[in-house]
């Protein structure tokens, strides 16, 4: 799936089982240890599908582990994005030199159940826009898909910057018509090879019973 949202030259792997738990390395199945299960297991699958993408690169298979902030830490040169979700794995990796930053989410394909929590990730506009997008095209369920955009965009975002990033502080618009979308930073954006950013520009999927997004931030 990611490979339509991610092509080459950026490298992409994804699951739809789970690894067994002992594929780990011993400094992974400590980092989860007291974990339950099910999270061992996307932990450990995820780390698979990142693991084959750094192979395309000619990265020996070692550890990844999260840093003090959670985040991947990826080889030095590189530069990738992790997700799971309920039935599915994926990583996406790039040369540093090629991308400054990679976001990538997935979703269940289905309406998120609790209207708070919209309210609580969108905008009064996205929350204007959403239900134009229902009206004209009822088969996608918008609001998980925002959802995951936004996830993509803070993935995008804190590699280059280090900082959380609110929900309400990125206005996102959908393009049905493209699967397209494009995030305006309300904040100020961090600066990539001098130039300031201000707009994270994406791509979506909906297929498989999930909903995909992907960000990336060229050199």
């Amino acid at each position: 799936m990611i490979d339509k949202l991610l092509p080459p030259p950026i490298a992409v792997s994804e699951a739809f089982n789970d690894r067994p738990l002992s594929d780990m390395f011993p400094e992974e199945r400590a980092a989860v240890a007291r974990a339950v299960p099910v999270r061992q297991h996307e932990f450990g699958t995820v780390r698979a599908c990142a693991r084959a993408a750094l192979a395309e690169f000619g990265i020996a298979p070692a550890p990844l582990l999260p840093g003090p902030d959670r985040a991947p830490r990826w080889p030095d040169g590189l530069v990738g994005a992790m997700t799971h979700c309920t039935g599915y794995r994926a990583a996406a990796v790039a040369r540093a030199t090629d991308f400054a930053s990679v976001g990538l989410d997935a979703e269940p394909h289905q309406p998120v159940k609790d209207a708070g929590v919209v309210d609580l990730v969108t905008l009064p506009e996205e929350r204007e826009q959403l239900s134009r997008l229902r009206a004209a095209q009822p088969d996608v369920h918008w609001d998980r898909l925002i959802f995951s955009a936004k996830e993509s965009v803070y993935k995008a975002w804190y590699p280059l910057t280090g900082r959380w990033l609110d929900f309400e502080q990125a206005h996102l618009t959908l393009d049905p018509t493209n699967a397209t979308f494009a995030a305006r930073l309300l904040v100020e954006g961090p600066r990539v090879d001098g130039a300031r950013i201000t707009t994270f520009h994406g791509r979506w999927l909906v297929a498989s019973g999930l909903v995909v997004t992907a960000i990336t931030v060229p050199r």
